[in-house]
């Protein structure tokens, strides 16, 4: 039998963080961790919209608990605030599933000077994991889900130009960030594996999601031909974002998660489907790259975390 959002056990008691939960894969997974018990915090950029998301949990799923945080990964001191008032408010976290994501538009720099995809995507969720360390520590079994994505295989980490500056395209921007993901849930794993906290990788798939859609009052300008096919082919190929979200789910939840597996959908071409194990693309096995991007983005972010590779 296919595992389901059924198959969650019962939650109550712990504290789910979901970034970019107010809509897409990240509000369907924080919707149906919700329904199972758990406080869930719904971290997002735009503070209406995510109190909306937190207010439809609550009106949909009988006993639901929910917050609404204001998380702008475009910004490290949003994040330190954020993490800040985590560690004060709550003091202990059980799941943090590091979601939210953008892609498309021209090159863009964030108000920390770094490209768009690289930060939001990957380094901001670096450093709030970094941050939120002494919660997670503080839980039994604590268990950190890094979002990648199957276009991860196409990537690769350009050292001497990881912020795009000297050649820039947005499917190279956004395979680069989803790629150092993967290779930071695999790092974070063998840095922590002497600890309680577990590391884990998982996609979504093809599935609905506002990623390429209202964007262009951030990109400053209207879509264009790629980003247009692109959106034709989520459109065309898409599943719900429920389905997308069991993914994440089974790694958030499951007895039978495993660090040391990547999970993704396993019906159409890795797409569409209920989760299960799925290729590791070779590119997210270099040990070698894993550590020295972790070096790059604790001097970069500066967030240092207290663990040591072994």
């Amino acid at each position: 039998m296919p595992w389901t959002a059924a198959d969650i056990p019962d939650l109550r008691g712990r504290v789910a963080i979901v970034t970019g939960a107010s809509g897409g894969v990240g509000y369907a997974t924080a919707f149906e961790l919700a329904k199972h018990g758990p406080t869930v915090i719904l971290a997002s950029r735009n503070e209406a919209t995510t109190k909306d998301a937190a207010l439809r949990i609550t009106a949909e799923a009988k006993g639901a608990r929910t917050e609404a945080r204001v998380l702008d990964l475009a910004s490290l001191a949003s994040v330190r605030d954020f993490a800040g008032a985590v560690l004060r408010e709550h003091g202990a976290v059980d799941i943090l599933v590091n979601n939210a994501g953008i892609s498309g538009g021209p090159r863009r720099v964030t108000v920390d000077g770094f490209e768009a995809h690289f930060q939001v995507n990957y380094l901001a969720h670096y450093a709030l994991t970094g941050l939120l360390l002494p919660a997670l520590l503080a839980r039994p079994n604590a268990r950190v889900i890094s979002i990648s994505s199957d276009v991860a295989s196409r990537g690769r980490i350009d050292f001497e130009d990881l912020q795009c500056e000297r050649d820039y395209d947005l499917v190279k921007a956004y395979a680069q960030s989803k790629l150092a993901n993967l290779l930071f849930a695999f790092e974070l794993h063998r840095r922590l594996h002497h600890t309680t906290i577990s590391s884990y990788a998982a996609h979504p798939g093809v599935a609905t999601s506002s990623l390429l859609v209202g964007r262009e009052s951030d990109w400053g300008r209207p879509r264009r031909g790629l980003e247009h096919v692109l959106r034709f082919v989520q459109l065309l190929l898409a599943q719900p974002a429920s389905m997308g979200a069991l993914s994440a789910l089974f790694q958030a939840t499951s007895s039978d998660a495993r660090p040391d597996q990547y999970i993704g959908p396993i019906g159409f071409i890795h797409g569409r489907g209920y989760p299960g194990p799925v290729k590791i693309p070779d590119n997210a096995k270099d040990s070698d790259a894993a550590q020295r991007l972790w070096n790059i983005s604790a001097d970069l972010s500066g967030v240092s975390f207290s663990v040591a590779r072994t």
